[in-house]
């Protein structure tokens, strides 16, 4: 079927399909690297007044590179818009069109959809985000400063960024926001505002025969009633960590009186069918009211086990000699992740437990602010442009490196309508109708943020 593309979104569509064959995944630097010279180069090119800010050494170490750019307009306000252009990985069994080629289909139930890995999260906001920009520049109506910056390792923690963001003095210029431009209308619902993120630490447990017991090599399996199974040392270590039937929570906090206020407004107009069916799950883990159950999503700290692996890989009739488990902890604002590693790292050393180790890649914490902060009230106003009625969330379940750009600026949004689905997932989309609005409601964003008086009209 031939799908017709409105003139106002083609150009967004063509840089989205532009940057789709790139495999920007964990571990493809070459990929990476070249995405990240040619988003350079587009931005160079497309925006007016850009200036390249270099980041030392960058293509001359492992990381995936940053890309910095600064729109200075001499203006009263600056604004940070940070984004990534990395992606998880993606094979191509069961994809409607291959995830790295992508391209326009039309589902019955959404209509119009560009279909990629990506599309959702998050090349498909990168592209409307950088045409926002590029039309404002045009129409000569950017009335703010700009600092851009992109990264490629938002999946995997955000190392190379908040090292880059330690740096004393700041590479970045002190702003009055920082805001991260996403499909926030998820699965096709009301748009959402968070007021901070959760932290997160990932890595692996890993088992490796020793000492303890457990071959140095796979042996046969008839060897199980005297020779340790690394597989089973580390499921016991899972259980001591995180038993199973909290499914995962470790620690809870109380919810305070203003993040209380902001679920009791949330939960008289949240659906829990309507966020299941999104989540494409039958039920949830936890029970209760639905206030209840959104302050049992955000107050816990929780592990996510995501695989479990053994040494050799499915080999029947064998004791691996090795097993590990990829793991995330994640760590809402006010709960001290650093202290719960410790406490892992502490459960660990019993002598019931030699052979397992801790692994971690990155670690962050969470981050808070407040619901008066600048930039919330410009965002709920572009949310409204659009007849939208924005649900302010205290913070998010999912986790974003808010902490890192603190000492920057006092907020950092993740913001924007639009509704894609799938992400992480097969035949990742992004509606072309959600992709026209998620651009329409930056550049409100944008002008409400740098016009008090167009703000003030807007409310």
């Amino acid at each position: 079927m031939t799908v017709l593309v409105p003139d106002e979104l083609q150009p967004t569509l063509d840089l989205l399909s532009a940057i789709t064959p790139f495999v920007s995944v964990a571990g493809q630097i070459d990929q990476q690297r070249a995405l990240a010279r040619w988003l350079e180069e587009w931005i160079r090119h497309h925006l007016a007044g850009v200036s390249v800010l270099p980041v030392d050494q960058q293509y001359h170490q492992d990381a995936p590179p940053l890309v910095h750019m600064r729109i200075d307009r001499q203006a009263a306000k600056t604004l940070v818009l940070y984004n990534m252009y990395d992606v998880m990985p993606a094979e191509e069994n069961g994809w409607q069109l291959p995830p790295f080629t992508g391209g326009v289909g039309v589902w019955p139930d959404v209509g119009a959809v560009y279909i990629a890995r990506g599309a959702e999260n998050n090349k498909g906001p990168l592209a409307g985000m950088l045409m926002a920009v590029k039309s404002l520049c045009a129409s000569d109506q950017l009335n703010v400063n700009l600092e851009i910056i992109l990264e490629g390792e938002e999946e995997t923690g955000s190392g190379q960024l908040r090292r880059y963001l330690a740096q004393v003095p700041s590479p970045i210029a002190p702003a009055e926001a920082v805001f991260f431009p996403s499909l926030c209308e998820y699965g096709g619902g009301e748009p959402r505002v968070y007021l901070g993120f959760s932290g997160l630490s990932g890595g692996r447990l890993q088992v490796n025969g020793g000492h303890w017991g457990g071959p140095a090599a796979a042996i046969h399996a008839s060897n199980a009633n005297w020779i340790a199974n690394p597989v089973w040392r580390l499921v016991d270590a899972l259980y001591a960590i995180a038993p199973a039937k909290e499914s995962g929570v470790i620690a809870r906090q109380p919810i305070d009186q203003a993040a209380n206020s902001l679920l009791t407004t949330l939960a008289a107009q949240f659906s829990i069918e309507q966020e299941l069916c999104f989540r494409r799950s039958e039920q949830l883990a936890v029970s209760g009211d639905t206030l209840s159950c959104l302050q049992q999503l955000i107050n816990g700290a929780v592990v996510n086990i995501s695989a479990i692996r053994s040494d050799p890989l499915e080999a029947l009739g064998v004791i691996p000699h090795s097993a590990s488990a990829e793991f995330a902890l994640r760590v809402p604002p006010g709960i001290d992740g650093e202290a719960i590693l410790a406490d892992i790292r502490q459960t660990l050393a019993q002598p019931q437990f030699a052979g397992v180790n801790l692994l971690l890649d990155d670690s962050y914490p969470g981050h808070r602010f407040s619901r008066q902060s600048a930039g919330v009230e410009a965002l709920l106003a572009s949310y409204r442009q659009q007849q939208a009625r924005p649900q302010i969330w205290p913070w998010a379940p999912g986790c974003a490196p808010a902490y890192a750009f603190a000492a920057i600026a006092p907020a950092f949004l993740i913001g924007g309508l639009g509704h894609g689905g799938n992400a992480h997932g097969i035949n990742e989309f992004v509606t072309l109708h959600g992709l026209m609005r998620f651009q329409h409601s930056i550049v409100d964003w944008i002008r409400l943020f740098s016009d008090e008086t167009a703000l003030a009209a807007a409310n």
